[in-house]
């Protein structure tokens, strides 16, 4: 009876009233911390549909009218978003098809955890369809009224409680009364984090980031592009600071995070290095890795998730996470810097736009970078190692992340040793060192998105496995068109 007169009772005025309660700054509880209401709606949304919008309506306006859909009588077609082809089949999809009706996947939800019981092996597949089973719980608990919790100040359940216990009551005067009662005995902290998304800090580093690019490109002195190179520095380290003062911990636990971590220590480490080598390759280098690992944080949207999340339990240890993380990513930073040095060389070569001398200089810039980058790999390994002692009982257990890392390692040093030795030519060493960062992306990326398997993979993504192939077939397109064959600039 009560549920007939609230249906009743919410009409579209009604509907409309009530979401204009829905205020971005109001304070929620989700995944152990108290975050704004616009970033739970926009993560929720982004996580269920694979877009950070829907009907090109504001988070909280779409998180509002989904929660009360049922209510209103007014459901929505909303998308739920299937990535892996064996999912697809299972779900009775068309290959081509992205997204199937959330109301749709709720029906199917006993097949779906049917399913992944029958699978043993954590693959690829098992990985999607957990997350699809998670996508259908997050929206089965926002059309439930349970993922909005509001403040009542009740000592019982540490003062919070699910938005559906107010649903036979006035809910707008709830959504109100929560934020006056938490910020009067909390304060708005929280509020920080909705000013840091809306703030779009990394969006204004990376226009900063292009004109510095086009500055140093353009201009003969390249102090202007090092000057904006600087400036992108301090406004990626204030947006840094800024989440890891909401976070409360480093910032390199997810995907989104270490790509972040990566483009601000190549441009740092490109800075750096120009201190002693004062060439502008490095700091077209830093500054060009800088902006795509900025635009694969805009864009991927479905293989890098910006949401601050709880960690694994292995991750909370901060001591390690901030020393070796940190120093896999630089090592991957500098060795990135070697593969765009190494690319600029052969395409430069290519056109003939090099004499032999300045082809042996730019091979003694990629040199540089690949010593740095293996000496930080090695650390970071060793350091790995002891975590995993630490963590798991055991220095190393030919996990696919510790595998792959050991691969880089060796790779690195095998054509170190041989540019040493003089057995390995200059041309050689270049091709070598443009091919070797696609051994980092597979360290880094591929155990994720391709093998999706290991302790140290949390996730997977078939755009990801795109973005890897595309990357490989665009690389090695680029060493057999200007690896194979050389023209000097002829003396003058």
């Amino acid at each position: 009876m009560r549920f007939i007169l609230f249906c009743l009772f919410f009409s579209t005025s009604a509907l409309s009233s009530v979401c204009d309660s829905f205020k971005d700054d109001l304070p929620v509880l989700a995944a152990g911390r108290v975050k704004p209401l616009f970033v739970l709606a926009k993560e929720n949304i982004k996580f269920i549909t694979g877009k950070s919008s829907f009907n090109n309506e504001t988070p909280a306006l779409s998180f509002c009218r989904l929660m009360l859909q049922a209510k209103a009588g007014s459901p929505l077609e909303f998308p739920l978003l299937i990535e892996h082809v064996d999912s697809k089949k299972l779900l009775g999809m068309k290959e081509e098809a992205k997204s199937l009706s959330a109301e749709k996947a709720l029906t199917q939800k006993d097949l779906i955890r049917s399913e992944i019981f029958k699978l043993k092996e954590t693959n690829s597949y098992k990985k999607d369809l957990n997350k699809i089973y998670a996508r259908i719980e997050a929206y089965e608990k926002i059309v439930q009224g349970e993922a909005l919790t509001l403040y009542t100040g009740v000592e019982t359940n540490s003062g919070w409680e699910p938005a559906h216990k107010s649903w036979d009551g006035d809910l707008a005067l709830a959504l109100n009364q929560s934020k006056l009662k938490y910020d009067e005995v909390h304060g708005d902290t929280y509020s920080l984090e909705l000013k840091f998304v809306k703030s779009h800090l990394f969006s204004y580093a990376m226009v900063v980031a292009l004109i510095a690019i086009f500055a140093t490109v353009l201009l003969k002195n390249m102090k202007w592009g090092v000057v904006l190179g600087i400036v992108t520095l301090l406004i990626e380290a204030a947006g840094i600071t800024i989440r890891v003062f909401i976070s409360g911990r480093a910032p390199i636990t997810n995907m989104y995070e270490t790509v972040l971590f990566s483009g601000f220590g190549a441009l740092f480490i490109s800075l750096l290095i120009l201190i002693w080598r004062k060439d502008k390759t490095f700091v077209l280098a830093g500054l060009g890795y800088n902006i795509l690992c900025l635009f694969m944080m805009m864009f991927a949207n479905n293989m890098l998730d910006s949401g601050i999340s709880p960690l694994v339990p292995v991750l909370r240890d901060n001591f390690w996470l901030s020393t070796h993380v940190t120093t896999i990513i630089l090592s991957y930073a500098a060795l990135a810097l070697s593969w765009l040095v190494a690319n600029i060389t052969l395409v430069k070569l290519r056109f003939g736009q090099l004499s032999r001398g300045d082809y042996r200089y730019y091979q003694d810039l990629t040199y540089t970078c690949i010593k740095i980058g293996v000496v930080l790999l090695a650390a970071g390994i060793i350091l790995g190692g002891v975590w995993a002692d630490y963590s798991w009982g055991r220095f190393w257990g030919w996990d696919p992340k510790e595998t792959w890392s050991l691969i880089v390692l060796l790779f690195y040093m095998i054509i170190i040793h041989g540019r040493y030795s003089s057995w390995i030519d200059t041309h050689r060493f270049i091709v070598l060192s443009a091919a070797g960062f696609m051994t980092v992306m597979m360290a880094w990326f591929g155990v994720n998105y391709i093998l999706a398997s290991g302790l140290h993979s949390y996730g997977f993504s078939e755009g990801g496995a795109i973005f890897l192939g595309s990357f490989f077939l665009t690389q090695t397109i680029i060493i057999l068109v200007c690896g194979t064959n050389k023209s000097f600039k002829a003396a003058s």
